[in-house]
């Protein structure tokens, strides 16, 4: 059990408020997350929310643009933003005695954004969004695969059926009042987290957060999600794609229907992933890699996503002259081997997490990104002083009876990658 101190509050306009004190740096993070992301777009409005935090970077009623950046680095701060399936967020790190800097910036984006924006700051971010998809998803090799697995494994209905970054059409069909409409209706202090962790005076912090938010109003309801959310939680059979496109070697990617990340069966999924492909004592790396010299890398991970499943995710990348369906059936074995896990595999597994979130809680940025999204999904910030806690308890049976329900052949969806120069060469179905 970890013992971080967090204090919570509420301000009158719906704003949760995380504190979390650590006086060992003369550094403080501020931390937004917005309950908004991908799954919250509507038919023919995707790629908003990630269109929207490339705007919130392009000033505000008090704050020119660019401005943001140059204030926060001319400080000896550093900042970014993220958008995701679940949420958007918002950060800077800066020295403690310029926390007041930082938590007025994020204020005036929140309250004051709308002034701000023109049909010019659009069409710019707009070109830079679109030209960003072209960059990471159209023109790199393999780099479309997250569009037809998320394709494959949720329904068109389903809000998780489209990528965060959204469609080119619906990118370049953003007016200026689709975009303020948005603003209006997600971007408000009952919609939001805001956590401050790091070294500062709690009623200072308090006292300049209620003077730069407090005046902000309250928004409206937030929207319900669109689409159908409930799912079956397996996929119901083995769907398959095989995409020939400009990738030098071959690669076979398998999704799986898992819990989700606000579900107790998360955790033998997270567990199952870790030692199914993570490190070079993992099981694929160890026979696809090593033993069977049919893989060049190997990777599996798990998406802790909340509405209506999450995903596992493995994949192996062949090479030149490999043949897709031995580079498939050595990832399926693998995968199906899970099955007969063991204690000192979980305990490996559980290990490596461990360091991975107890380096994450050392970085004060980190730290408070955790407290916001444990406010934000699960109305708990403190869950993250027991969070090791749930991955330790997690038991071979735990993994073995997790994979029997859901790695199956009536929960796959596998994506085949093959070279251009492959395209002559018939690839046999092996199921």
């Amino acid at each position: 059990m970890l013992s971080i101190p967090v204090e919570r509050l509420t301000l009158d306009n719906g704003l949760r408020v995380n504190l979390s004190h650590d006086p060992t740096t003369p550094v403080v993070a501020i931390n937004i997350w917005y309950g908004v992301g991908s799954r919250n777009e509507r038919e023919g409005k995707t790629g908003f929310a990630h269109l929207f935090e490339h705007m919130m970077f392009q000033g505000s009623e008090h704050v020119p643009k660019n401005r943001h950046f140059e204030l926060i680095e001319r400080a000896g701060g550093s900042l970014n933003a993220t958008t995701w399936f679940d949420r958007t967020n918002y950060f800077e790190t800066v020295p403690s005695h310029h926390l007041e800097l930082a938590l007025w910036l994020e204020s005036d984006r929140m309250g004051w954004m709308l002034p701000a924006m023109t049909q010019e700051k659009l069409d710019n971010q707009r070109d830079v969004v679109m030209n960003e998809k072209r960059e990471r998803y159209d023109n790199q090799p393999y780099g479309d695969w997250d569009e037809w697995i998320q394709a494959m494994v949720f329904p068109e209905s389903h809000p998780y059926h489209h990528t965060v970054i959204g469609s080119m059409a619906d990118i370049e069909a953003a007016t200026l009042e689709d975009v303020a409409e948005f603003f209006r209706t997600f971007y408000v202090p009952n919609n939001a987290v805001l956590t401050v962790c790091g070294d500062f005076s709690r009623d200072e912090a308090l006292g300049f957060i209620e003077r730069h938010f407090g005046e902000i109003p309250r928004g409206g309801e937030i929207p319900a999600i669109p689409g159908e959310q409930s799912l079956d939680p397996v996929i119901g059979t083995t769907v398959r794609e095989r995409v020939e496109a400009e990738v030098p070697l071959p690669r076979v990617l398998i999704a799986f229907r898992v819990p989700t990340y606000t579900s107790d069966d998360f955790y033998a999924a997270d567990v199952a992933g870790s030692v199914l492909g993570t490190g070079r004592a993992s099981r694929l790396y160890r026979s696809l890699v090593r033993e069977q010299r049919v893989a060049k890398d190997v990777t599996s991970f798990v998406f802790p996503l909340t509405s209506g499943a999450g995903m596992l995710l493995a994949w192996a990348t062949g090479f030149p002259e490999g043949d897709p369906v031995e580079l498939e059936t050595a990832l399926i074995a693998e995968i199906e081997g899970l099955a007969s896990v063991t204690e000192q595999e979980i305990e490996r597994a559980v290990a490596l997490t461990e360091t991975a979130l107890v380096r994450q809680i050392e970085r004060v940025g980190e730290r408070a990104d955790l407290f916001s999204m444990f406010d934000q999904l699960f109305d708990d910030p403190e869950r993250l002083n027991s969070e090791l806690d749930r991955l330790r308890a997690v038991t071979p049976g735990d993994v073995s009876a997790f994979v029997d329900r859901f790695l199956g052949t009536d929960n796959r969806a596998i994506l085949t990658y093959v070279p251009e120069a492959a395209k002559k060469t018939p690839t046999p179905s092996l199921r």
